[in-house]
């Protein structure tokens, strides 16, 4: 499984471990992924999206129906 998220579509970002001496090694930055199930009244199922956590609040915001009229707009499988 890719560690994308579904909604943001954030994934991980390279960087640097510098050590005390100023060394520096690669590292990942992994995003905050977390599985959710949401019940989709609309269509009348439960679905399950691997979501950021900033991802979640967003569709705590909006709503769960306007996020996934905008992922599958963006071409994004629900």
């Amino acid at each position: 499984m890719a560690r994308v998220c579904q909604v943001t579509g954030r994934k991980p970002v390279g960087g640097n471990y510098v050590s005390f001496s100023n060394i520096k090694t690669k590292r990942r930055f992994m995003p905050n992924l977390q599985k959710k199930r949401y019940y989709f009244t609309e269509e009348n199922r439960w679905i399950t999206l691997k979501l950021t956590t900033d991802a979640i609040r967003t569709i705590n915001k909006k709503g769960l129906s306007t996020v996934v009229k905008e992922m599958r707009a963006a071409g994004e499988k629900v």
